[in-house]
């Protein structure tokens, strides 16, 4: 294995925060705002993020969604790697499934050489999307044999990663560039470091192939919350020391939105609420404004997701969204949250990062 050592996947807390503080994004398009303005949004988040002292920004992969502008998270990355100077970037995640290995090895190894000892690739076995859609990118309908393969894929990414295959192998002569055959071709100079790999989950499967592996696992607590701690234990309990890490790490998925008053963080967070109902109902589509969500005549059985959906985002001042935060790691022992603000504008999403930043006395570099 190439070189990757614990202190690159580790953070530190900054401020007062007990765990370090990391951002996820979905790029997330307003109705009324257009995809060019939601990556630029993305640009800003990043820049606070790195100025504000938060650890790590992920960008994660969906497809088919209206209002979700991150089909193609490498895109992104190199985009915010420009943009950017010292936060780490990575996938949270890139859906293994929907790719072949080796242009997963080839897009993150141009990125780690972009950006060398930034960049994190986590990796989903979820299509991200609707079943169609993912025959439609695997060029398959059998999707659950993609699944099913996700730690034969894994175990080879892994190899064109490291550019370790067997004598033998039929990939043996194959290599992905950018990589470590740079380093011992003759004259090489390039370093032997690599992308450090997460395995993502909203159930037990990654966090056990997680554990059983030595890796870090990120857990998507934002839409899998009842699944949270059992997941965490299974990891914890099946954690094999490895040459990556010698003891569990684990971060998990915060739907958090901090704003000046109670009531605007309800505004807000009940738009992303409505664009999921009408996501789940076959309706997906932009991310619709507060006012339209204000009036918005729910059904009883709608008001009941919602309110169920709702129960799962810290929302609210920026008090009370650090202690909404401070609970749910003490609850879980999650070493790692990563925050992910759904609004219709950007506008609200920067404010409530600058107030989580705020409430815990991040530092302003």
């Amino acid at each position: 294995m190439d070189e990757i050592r614990g202190d690159e996947i580790r953070g530190r807390a900054e401020g007062t925060a007990g765990v370090p503080l990391s951002v996820l994004d979905l790029v997330t398009v307003g109705q009324g705002r257009t995809a060019t303005q939601a990556l630029r949004t993305s640009v800003d988040i990043a820049q606070l993020a790195e100025r504000r002292g938060f650890h790590r920004y992920w960008v994660a992969e969906h497809h088919s969604m209206p209002g979700v502008a991150s089909s193609s998270p490498a895109v992104i990355l190199a985009h915010l790697a420009a943009r950017t100077e010292r936060i780490r970037l990575g996938s949270g995640g890139v859906m293994l499934p929907n790719h072949a290995p080796l242009v997963i090895a080839e897009q993150f190894g141009t990125l780690e050489a972009m950006a060398p000892g930034r960049i994190d690739l986590g990796l989903g076995r979820a299509p991200g999307t609707d079943g169609a859609t993912a025959a439609a990118l695997r060029r398959t309908d059998r999707l659950n044999e993609g699944a099913d393969d996700f730690p034969q894929q894994l175990a080879e990414l892994t190899r064109f990663l490291d550019d370790d295959f067997p004598d033998g192998h039929p990939y043996a002569r194959i290599h992905a560039v950018p990589g470590p055959v740079q380093a011992t071709a003759e004259g090489g100079v390039q370093p032997p470091a690599r992308p450090p790999l997460w395995l993502l989950g909203s159930s037990g499967f990654s966090a056990r192939l997680a554990g059983v592996l030595g890796l870090p696992f990120a857990f998507a607590h934002h839409f899998s919350a009842q699944n949270t701690i059992p997941a965490l234990d299974l990891y914890r309990e099946s954690f094999r020391p490895s040459a990556v890490l010698d003891a569990p790490y684990a971060l998990i998925g915060v739907a958090a939105l901090a704003a000046d008053d109670e009531r605007e963080a309800r505004r807000q967070v009940l738009s992303g609420a409505l664009s999921m109902v009408r996501l789940r109902t076959g309706r997906p589509g932009l991310v619709p404004t507060p006012e339209e969500a204000e009036a918005y005549a729910f059904s009883p059985m709608e008001r009941e997701f919602v309110d169920g959906w709702l129960a799962n985002i810290v929302h609210g001042t920026a008090d009370q969204v650090r202690t909404g935060l401070d609970d749910l790691a003490k609850r879980t022992g999650a070493d790692e949250l990563m925050i992910t603000a759904n609004a219709h504008g950007g506008e609200a999403r920067l404010h409530s990062y600058e107030l989580i930043a705020d409430a815990y006395g991040l530092p302003t570099r």
